[in-house]
C-alpha cells in the first residue's frame, strides 16, 4: 500500500526529516525566548509598559513551529496531534505572557521570566526530542518496557 501524500513533492523531501526540523525549530524557539525576555526587560527599563512589544524573531520562530507541527500532523496523525496541542499551548502561554510582562511593568515590578511559557516549551522540547532522537532512547526504553 502506498502511503498517502498530501503535499506531494514536499512530502518526498521534507517528510523524512520533519522530526529533526521540528527539533531544531524548538531549540531556536528556546533561544529566541531568552533573547525576547532580555529585550522585554530592557524595553521596560527604558520606556515602561507601553514600550514592551513582541520580539519579531521569537514570533517568527513560534509561527514556524506551529506550521511545522501542523505539517507533521499530516504525516503522523497521533504524534502530530500531540505535538500540535503542545505547540498551541506554548503559543497561548506566550500570547498571554506578554500581557503579564506589561502588567508587571505598569506596577513597577521586576519582570519575571515567563514561567508558563518556559514550562510549555520544555514539554515541547521533550516531546520533539522523543520523536526525533528516539534511537538514542531506544536501548533504555526497551529495557524498561
Amino acid at each position: 500500500m502506498v502511503p498517502l501524500t498530501l503535499f506531494g513533492p514536499i512530502d518526498t523531501y521534507l517528510g523524512p526529516v520533519i522530526e529533526y526540523v521540528i527539533f531544531i525549530l524548538v531549540l531556536i524557539n528556546l533561544a529566541t525566548r531568552h533573547v525576547a525576555h532580555k529585550s522585554h526587560v530592557r524595553q521596560a527599563e527604558q520606556g515602561g509598559a507601553e514600550a514592551i512589544s513582541r520580539h519579531p524573531a521569537h514570533t517568527a520562530s513560534t509561527l514556524l513551529l506551529i506550521l511545522s507541527s501542523y505539517y507533521f500532523l499530516t504525516l503522523e496523525v497521533h504524534a502530530g496531534a500531540v505535538l500540535s496541542v503542545l505547540v498551541v499551548g506554548m503559543f497561548i502561554s506566550d500570547f498571554f505572557g506578554i500581557e503579564a510582562r506589561q502588567i508587571e511593568a505598569r506596577r513597577d515590578m521586576k519582570l519575571e521570566r515567563p514561567k508558563a511559557a518556559i514550562a510549555a516549551s520544555i514539554l515541547v522540547f521533550l516531546y520533539s526530542f522523543y520523536q526525533s532522537l528516539f534511537f538514542l532512547l531506544a536501548p533504555i526504553w526497551n529495557v524498561i518496557i
